[in-house]
């Protein structure tokens, strides 16, 4: 099992070294990394191109059969079906990741809790729900994961916001949730300062519009889901929806150890959408 090592590694803010960077790219080690929200839409893809890289991947979720899907022919991935707002959790998912592979390198806090009303429409157990799910499960876990990041030099945190909740645009029937993923990008910065010291970096991804299905499983029919997407389409200066893989790319390059000396910023991947 991985234990805490502090300072056995440069900080993480040192610049490679030629030979640092050609090596990682001939043969890059593979990492621990944990996903959350592993069995649909980002998580999946992120999941996979993790695991493409060479990484070992532990995927957490609550429907075992969306995270088998995600593991099928990826002998990487590996599953663990759980509840991130159970106050077991956390450690739940740090022990099976240190059980698994030994380290954590990458956790990345892409679990989400969606839903659409305007206030007076908010029911209470909602709210709390995409409260819990959306900012304070992922507090929790990072918590949980300092030890195993901090070890052997330091790992990465990824914490994926929403576009939607950058800036001074107005999200109207997202309240909920677009306030708790906007705290989700101030936990971003301050944890970047807060771990500096422990060889922890921490960014986001800001997506935006993702055609993951998110709109069908919160409760659109597929008719008002389509309509929707084709509607933003429309207002995207790229021209199109995003595409699950368009968020993993990016989870896979700002964690990449080349990027060291990138910590606490908040990437936009939304086509240009915020701009408009």
């Amino acid at each position: 099992m991985t234990t805490s090592r502090e300072g056995s590694r440069p900080h993480p803010a040192r610049r490679p070294a030629e030979d640092d960077v050609s090596a990682a790219e001939a043969a890059p080690e593979p990492r621990g990394v944990i996903v959350t929200g592993g069995g649909t839409g980002i998580g999946r893809a992120t999941a996979r191109a993790f695991a493409a890289r060479g990484d070992r991947v532990l995927i957490v979720g609550r429907t075992p059969a969306t995270l088998d899907a995600t593991a099928e022919g990826h002998p990487g991935i590996h599953v663990l079906t759980a509840d991130l707002t159970t106050p077991d959790a956390p450690r739940t998912v740090i022990r099976a990741a240190l059980e698994t592979f030994g380290r954590v390198d990458v956790l990345v806090n892409n679990a989400a809790t969606g839903g659409f009303a305007s206030l007076a429409a908010t029911e209470p157990q909602a709210a709390r729900a995409q409260f819990e799910g959306n900012l304070l499960a992922p507090l929790l876990l990072t918590r949980q994961a300092l030890d195993a990041l901090a070890a052997d030099g330091g790992g990465t945190v990824l914490n994926i916001g929403s576009a939607g909740a950058l800036g001074r645009r107005a999200w109207p029937e997202n309240g909920a949730y677009g306030a708790a993923k906007a705290g989700l990008d101030f936990l971003t910065r301050t944890w970047a300062v807060e771990l500096a010291p422990r060889g922890v970096r921490v960014l986001g991804l800001a997506p935006g519009v993702i055609d993951t299905g998110i709109g069908e499983r919160s409760g659109m029919t597929p008719q008002a889901y389509a309509g929707f997407l084709a509607g933003i389409a429309t207002r995207v200066p790229a021209g199109r929806v995003g595409r699950p893989d368009d968020i993993a790319w990016w989870a896979v390059q700002l964690t990449d150890p080349r990027a060291a000396y990138a910590t606490g910023a908040v990437l936009a991947v939304d086509g240009g959408l915020s701009l408009t």
